[in-house]
């Protein structure tokens, strides 16, 4: 690779940073690692092809044109922060990634996960997902679960909101976001 070329590259990958939260490389490589797949399964259920994954992955090209896509990585995290965290068997995530595959941007989820209100407000759950994206792409849930229990003796609120957003169910997070909103 010349030197253009690696500085096109690096460009990408910092525009991916920017826009996912870090390079889709690393991004995908957990989700291929988390959910047992490999490059061309992960490719078939986000609906690119092999060669546009691998393009995305390297920072040849650097950004996800169709938004369904983009939607699909996102469920796909979720998915594998619940796999990860044991809520979620291996089987019903199989399942589960049927059902992501087959999505269009956003018909398996219910009216109640748009992200906006009609007012343009977020939703709860648009917020709390944010919350937990952020959280999973600096640590895995095990290591997030590990910092809380460090924190627990002398910061419980703290260790609770770690292992509620950072490792537990979206659900579980929205009930815990709710509860502490005045």
């Amino acid at each position: 690779m010349d030197a253009a070329q690696q500085e096109a590259t690096a460009r990408a990958r910092e525009l991916q940073r920017n826009w996912y939260g870090e390079p889709l490389g690393a991004l995908f490589r957990r989700l291929i690692d988390d959910l047992g797949l490999n490059q061309a399964r992960l490719a078939g259920v986000l609906g690119l092809s092999a060669p546009m994954l691998s393009q995305l992955m390297s920072g040849q090209r650097a950004k996800i044109g169709n938004p369904a896509v983009v939607q699909r990585v996102q469920l796909l995290q979720d998915l594998a922060g619940q796999v990860v965290d044991g809520s979620v068997s291996a089987a019903e995530a199989t399942e589960r990634m049927d059902e992501i595959k087959k999505s269009q941007g956003g018909s398996v989820l219910s009216n109640s996960t748009q992200s906006t209100t009609s007012s343009g407000a977020p939703t709860v759950k648009r917020v709390v997902r944010e919350i937990q994206s952020l959280l999973r792409s600096v640590a895995a849930a095990g290591d997030i679960i590990e910092a809380a229990d460090t924190l627990a003796p002398t910061h419980p609120e703290l260790a609770e909101f770690l292992r509620v957003y950072g490792a537990g169910r979206t659900s579980d997070a929205v009930a815990h976001y709710q509860s502490h909103q005045s």
